[in-house]
């Protein structure tokens, strides 16, 4: 393998003691996905996750707005019935 080629694909930026490292840790990586390859999954399903997961909604209910005056009451400053914000664009 060409720890060069593979650090310029991924481009990392390494330091020769981290280039002599990492040889040693990809072999081992390899060895291990080695390992897990002869292993008989002929009657596993493919997941995407471990767990079964499902999306938990609620449903939507419809509330009374909290008032204007309670909802501006903490404002720093006010225009009207609006929020005063400082100016951001020239």
């Amino acid at each position: 393998m060409d720890i060069e080629h593979v650090v310029l694909l991924a481009r990392l930026k390494l330091t020769e003691s981290e280039k002599e490292l990492f040889p040693g840790q990809v072999d081992s990586i390899i060895n291990y996905m080695d390992q897990l390859n002869e292993l008989d999954t002929t009657n596993v399903e493919p997941t995407a996750h471990i767990l079964p997961l499902r999306n938990v909604f609620r449903e939507d209910n419809t509330t009374a707005s909290l008032p204007q005056d309670k909802a501006m009451q903490n404002a720093p400053e006010r225009d009207g019935s609006f929020y005063r914000v400082p100016k951001i664009i020239e």
